[in-house]
């Protein structure tokens, strides 16, 4: 990154390696102490709906056909009716052109910034993409492939685990085509609440960018579901100009190898987004939109996936919230773990491996470095609870009984 002495980094952003190599690096030749218990990746292996191979079985037949890029009439209509009861929209969404298919949100997230780049038509030499640290690093690619400037704002505690808007001044603004925003936050957990999604409509509607508002563990949540983009704009009015909501089966529905998940919301960005796709991206097979269609009407297999969840997190506050306070984030499947009292999440991940055979993912490895040297995960570790309950605990006893021998 260029220093900057804004409160934030600017310059080129090249995608960094990928967090689970840098850390099978980290880890290449270290013995683990004990047996196994992998606990980094966010892959779900909780129960995939009991309906899906009947669906698929009932659809096969379409495989042999090209579905149409902007899906089906009922694929779009499943998910405006879904997003309308989650959040209460009063059918404000276009079912037919505020609603458009992807190949797993990633596709959406990846290729939406050249999108934004392009239909804003700014005449920038130096389109600006904004995205929180630590961040998903597919947020990382798109600024990338746009040929964007990437401005990373810290999201640490101190601000709730989200970008300060504040910290950002006009010109900067001016320039920038896209933000890039999760809710709840990964690896945080965090939600945003309507105040700051208004805050950041305004700020998108005043310097003319796109906020792509990464909704992917909306299901996931403890108690009270967490506010949408979608939900706060309505009760702002005007519509959903400069707004685009990804969201997927992947963690909603245990689907993640489906990769079926949908953009909606600013009817005339996604209009344009349709014909670049319909000549650059593939289309999403119609079997999985006609499962989709049917998981979207169904909120049983998500109510259940969102209890055994619950049933882990309590596990955790149980295991470990005698040694660290509080660990139970609002949303999502991860812990995110301040391990300073230990080392930096780098050591700490490593000597969990070698002394107990627990494998978590350093925190730095899913921020970018500050130009001073920082990094606001630094001190972290993610924990991904999406193994089974016996498991997990296992493993929180585990690195319980470590935190008390070394501490």
């Amino acid at each position: 990154m260029i220093a900057s002495p804004k409160p934030y980094q600017r310059g080129k952003c090249l995608p960094s390696s990928n967090p689970f190599q840098r850390l099978a690096d980290l880890l290449d030749g270290v013995t683990p102490g004990r047996d196994p218990i992998i606990m980094t990746i966010g892959e779900p292996q909780n129960a995939i709906p009991d309906f899906t191979a009947d669906v698929l079985a009932e659809n096969m037949g379409d495989f042999r056909r090209y579905p149409p890029i902007n899906g089906t009439p009922e694929f779009r209509q499943a998910v405006a009716s879904w997003l309308d009861r989650r959040y209460a929209l009063d059918g404000t969404v276009d079912a037919d052109h505020g609603v458009l298919p992807l190949n797993g949100s990633r596709e959406g997230l990846s290729f939406g910034a050249i999108a934004a780049r392009d239909q804003l038509d700014k005449g920038l030499d130096h389109p600006v993409v904004i995205l929180p640290n630590p961040f998903y690093q597919t947020y990382a690619a798109a600024a990338h492939v746009a040929d964007a400037e990437a401005v990373l704002l810290d999201a640490v505690a101190a601000n709730g685990f989200l970008p300060d808007l504040d910290s950002l001044d006009p010109d900067l603004l001016q320039g920038t085509v896209a933000f890039y925003i999760a809710s709840p936050t990964n690896p945080e957990g965090h939600v945003v609440d309507i105040a700051y999604w208004q805050r950041l409509i305004e700020l998108a509607r005043k310097h003319r960018f796109l906020i792509f508002a990464d909704e992917c563990y909306s299901e996931i949540y403890r108690e009270t579901p967490p506010p949408g983009i979608l939900e706060a704009a309505k009760a702002m009015g005007g519509g959903f100009s400069n707004i685009i909501v990804l969201n997927s089966l992947s963690k909603r529905s245990n689907l993640a190898g489906l990769r079926c998940g949908f953009a909606a919301g600013d009817p005339d960005f996604l209009r344009k987004w349709a014909k670049f796709r319909g000549l650059a991206a593939p289309q999403v097979p119609l079997p999985a939109q006609a499962l989709a269609v049917r998981a979207y009407q169904d909120e049983n297999h998500v109510a259940e996936n969102r209890r055994l969840y619950n049933e882990k997190f309590e596990a955790a506050e149980r295991i470990l919230g005698p040694i660290l306070g509080p660990v139970t984030p609002e949303a999502g499947f991860f812990l995110w773990l301040d391990v300073s009292r230990w080392g930096d999440g780098v050591s700490v991940a490593r000597a969990l491996w070698s002394d107990i055979g627990i494998k978590v993912l350093p925190g730095g490895y899913l921020a970018s470095d500050q130009a001073d040297g920082g990094n606001p995960g630094r001190n972290y570790i993610r924990i991904s609870l999406t193994a089974p309950l016996k498991q997990v605990e296992t493993a929180l006893d585990r690195l319980a009984n470590w935190m008390g021998e070394t501490a």
